[in-house]
């Protein structure tokens, strides 16, 4: 009766009569590598503790989502040949086959996280690969394979540790930009020994010392100018104004509705950052008058995930943080002002407090048109389990079911094992990678090979998934905010890049539509000034795109 008390009674009546929702199949889908960032009985530098992210990315434009992992490294090395990023194929039966090489992907190093994109515009899909290193661009040739092309673009930063990255149309022109965020100035030869300051202590236990005590990062910003060039307006734009700041994950939406991407940034053990597109090329971080730099308190915390969307129809985009264990996450509601009420413990996310949350987002799993929550958990110091038994390294997933946009339940043990069984997890990216009209998602574990969470669920409401094209706008259509009306609901979505944790989840928009059978309208406002469009009457169970100032140009029911 406890998890009865939790999820209210006629709610988890409901929910017996249901099988469990997700199935764990990653080893069954082909995704068997195991992806690294340090040992996992201890944990000496604080590079080993971030782990790494994953890209869903269609990049072949087959219709069907590929997946791109990234690994990290070990200090110590590896006896035989170290792990390479790894990038899947769906072979569009529910499984992947591994293309890494002859897609020209393979590499090796301290990969972080990942994100993608059409920066040229060609229709294919690009991708940005973090490091702590030299990060890389790679253009994607059209014709099942990738070139680096990092230096010929001006992207070359010198040897740092960038975390979240995400592609944005900042000025509006077209094409797509870049932020990059950065973490600390690690130098292994200057870094403390663990538990020999007070920075390297935790619960009275010698761990591995920062991000507090050592120097902080300043974020990047990179114009496109097109013709595959790049130059880094970090200052210019103001962004490099912000220093010395522990950064992590990116998330880009239009938080105060003036039609101008804005960039929230997520920061460990400091203020996190809000960056006011200004309109004229600049930014401005404006995240303490907005209310989302600290907790209700006025205290820093510890920043990892971040997520947008819009919980409760109000149309107004919302965010959603991850912090570390023995705080609560942030749930900040837009009051519709520029401001943000952090309203995570009337909502019933504030009840689980002991686990160190990683990779974030909003997803409506059973299609009932009420975005849900889903976050993945895992400690960063694993020798501490065996001193401090309720500090495991590794931690269980948590699915929080929207009720209505009132409040939330975890439903997490009604979610099955693949939601309960504990991991060390890190990277979280969505998307309906076997076009079945629900939204399965993917997972990076410390050291183990990745989880695949396929949605049984879902596919018994209705759905729209919508892919935009821009023609004015930037190919990929992000930054594009899309209004469906259906049923009496009226949903608000943005195409992004970038978000949850070093991740890039699905670049189409997934809207569950419960029991309705046509959406009776779609409003869509391109990321290009002065360009609007609206369709009416569109079937439920349908996959559409949509090009710019030319209307649905393609679809294709649910099979």
């Amino acid at each position: 009766m406890r998890l009865a008390v939790v999820i209210g009674l006629a709610g988890w009546l409901a929910l017996c009569l249901d099988p469990s929702p997700f199935s764990e199949i990653g080893a069954k889908a082909g995704l068997t590598d195991s992806f690294y960032c340090g040992r996992d009985d201890q944990k000496d530098y604080i590079l080993e503790s971030l782990g790494t992210g994953v890209a869903l990315l269609d990049f072949d434009g087959d219709g069907f989502l590929d997946v791109f992992f990234v690994t990290g490294s070990r200090m110590e090395g590896f006896k035989d040949e170290p792990p390479s990023n790894q990038l899947y194929r769906n072979n569009r039966d529910g499984t992947f086959r591994k293309v890494t090489r002859s897609a020209g992907l393979e590499s090796r190093g301290w990969g972080q996280g990942a994100c993608a994109g059409d920066v040229d515009n060609d229709g294919f899909e690009d991708l940005f690969v973090t490091y702590y290193g030299a990060s890389r661009l790679y253009r994607n040739t059209g014709k099942g394979s990738f070139e680096d092309v990092t230096i010929k673009a001006g992207l070359q930063s010198g040897e740092r540790w960038s975390t979240g990255c995400a592609f944005i149309d900042y000025d509006l022109d077209g094409d797509l930009d870049l932020f990059v965020a950065n973490y600390l100035v690690f130098k292994k030869d200057q870094i403390p020994s663990r538990g020999s300051a007070p920075t390297c202590q935790w619960k009275g236990q010698p761990v591995m010392c920062g991000p507090r005590g050592l120097p902080g990062e300043t974020n990047q910003l990179f114009e496109n100018l097109g013709h595959g060039k790049f130059r880094d307006v970090s200052k210019a734009s103001g962004v490099a104004a912000v220093t010395d700041r522990y950064s992590l994950s990116v998330t880009t939406l239009d938080f105060d509705e003036d039609g101008w991407p804005d960039i929230y940034v997520a920061v460990d053990s400091k203020p996190s950052i809000l960056f006011r597109n200004k309109r004229d090329g600049t930014f401005e971080d404006v995240a303490l008058i907005a209310g989302v730099a600290l907790n209700n308190d006025g205290r820093e915390q510890a920043g990892m995930g971040s997520a947008a969307g819009d919980f409760d129809g109000d149309g107004r985009q919302d965010l959603l943080k991850t912090n570390f264990s023995a705080e609560t996450a942030n749930f900040y509601r837009s009051s519709g002002d520029g401001t943000f009420t952090d309203v995570v413990t009337s909502l019933g996310l504030g009840r689980v407090t002991q686990y160190v949350g990683w990779g974030v987002g909003f997803i409506d799993f059973d299609n009932d048109t009420w975005p849900d929550v889903f976050m993945v958990n895992g400690h960063v110091y694993p020798e501490i389990e065996a001193r401090l038994p309720n500090e495991p390294y590794k931690q269980r997933r948590i699915l929080y079911r929207n009720v209505g946009g009132k409040r939330f339940e975890d439903v997490s043990a009604w979610a099955g094992s693949g939601v309960m069984t504990p991991q060390s997890s890190r990277g979280l990216a969505f998307g309906d990678y076997d076009n079945d009209g629900d939204i399965d998602i993917f997972i990076t574990n410390m050291n183990a090979p990745p989880s695949l969470l396929r949605n049984d669920y879902g596919s018994s409401g209705k759905f729209l998934s919508l892919q935009l094209i821009g023609s004015k706008s930037n190919r990929s259509g992000i930054g594009a905010r899309v209004v469906v009306t259906a049923g009496g609901r009226r949903m608000v979505q943005e195409v992004r890049s970038g978000s949850t944790f070093l991740s890039q989840s699905d670049l189409r928009l997934h809207f569950g539509l419960g029991t309705a059978k046509q959406v009776d309208k779609i409003e869509i406002r391109w990321p290009y000034p002065k360009s609007f469009e609206t369709l009416d009457n569109v079937a439920a169970n349908q996959f559409v795109t949509v090009t710019e100032g030319a209307g649905i140009t393609a679809s294709r029911k649910r099979p």
